[in-house]
């Protein structure tokens, strides 16, 4: 089946059944507290927990790797990857002053910064113990989830640097994006591999097809961001007005005189005052074709990310990753 909506995923997760299941019931009960408010915060934020694509990712790939059978790290591994991810999420909003998210109002928005700073730490407490609940086998796990915290945060400030000095370009690009999103698909797949002793060819496997994916992902999201519609879940020219240069305007870049380029950085290094720039700039990526670039990019890692499951034998979920990676390079939002 290639995946066309979330219908589609809705299917995914039926198929995985007491496994999907037990993911969600391990989120839950690791995040009750005797706080009512800390509980009505979290309720609040799994239920606007969008596709959950990342332990959906996890628990695929423990199942291709392992006959369809997963072990109760698997379990725990996919629901810490979805705690985490909306841990990096809450900080986020901080970090970029969100209002909205998945288009609801932001932990941010409704209680203020701290609660939304305080709460992430909580979701990424709460992910850390479920990877050690059993600390004979999870030692490895932790140096994975952990380099993966590293990347976040020292991919965040390179990305706040560049927003200073304006000078972006694709190799610093990969790198933030890597960081920022790629990082953590590979974590949550790489994690799944290990919980069912994979061995090294499909471990690598798993992280070249994360990798790829995840990249793939992101560039979606920053062409969402120029040729999208409100479904999105975030108003359209965001990455602009933060002073992101995103793959689609460094494709227009490419394809523009030095004249033209300098002009263009030199508006998005001026757009906090003037954000009336933002319909400029989001005029010339589309008469410069870097809409185009961009997708043709996103077609090359997608590609990537399909050719890295070859080792793998053939099963349902190996189908389902490879429509997964499809469905990447379509989704609307």
């Amino acid at each position: 089946m290639l995946l066309k909506d979330d219908m589609d995923i809705k299917t995914v997760r039926e198929y995985l059944g007491n496994d999907w299941t037990a993911v969600q019931e391990n989120i839950a009960s690791v995040l009750r507290s005797d706080i009512a408010l800390l509980n009505a915060t979290n309720d609040s934020i799994l239920a606007n927990s969008g596709k959950q694509l990342r332990p959906l990712l996890s628990l695929l790939v423990a199942k291709a790797c392992n006959g369809g059978v997963v072990t109760d790290a698997s379990v725990r591994y996919a629901a810490a990857s979805e705690l985490l991810h909306n841990a990096t999420l809450l900080h986020d909003d901080v970090a970029d002053d969100s209002d909205q998210r998945r288009g609801v109002p932001t932990i941010r928005s409704l209680m203020g910064p701290s609660v939304s700073v305080l709460v992430g730490d909580y979701w990424l407490v709460k992910a850390m113990e479920l990877i050690l609940r059993d600390a004979a086998t999870d030692a490895r796990t932790i140096r994975i989830f952990s380099k993966t915290l590293s990347d976040l945060a020292a991919g965040e400030m390179l990305q706040l640097q560049k927003a200073q000095s304006g000078d972006t370009d694709e190799k610093d690009y990969l790198r933030v994006i890597y960081s920022k999103t790629a990082s953590l698909f590979e974590a949550a797949c790489l994690s799944a591999a290990v919980s069912v002793g994979a061995s090294a060819e499909y471990e690598k496997a798993t992280v070249d097809y994360a990798v790829a994916l995840g990249l793939a992902f992101q560039i979606k999201d920053d062409i969402l961001d120029y040729d999208g519609t409100e479904s999105v879940g975030k108003p359209l020219g965001v990455d602009v007005l933060e002073q992101k240069i995103t793959l689609p305007l460094l494709g227009a870049l490419i394809s523009s005189s030095d004249e033209e380029a300098s002009e263009i950085r030199n508006k998005i290094g001026e757009i906090l005052d003037h954000p009336e720039y933002r319909d400029d700039i989001v005029s010339f990526v589309k008469e410069k074709h870097g809409i185009e670039y961009a997708l043709e990019r996103l077609q090359q890692y997608v590609d990537d990310a399909v050719r890295a499951l070859d080792v793998l034998p053939d099963s349902v979920e190996k189908e389902c990753l490879v429509n997964l990676a499809h469905y990447t390079a379509i989704r609307e939002k």
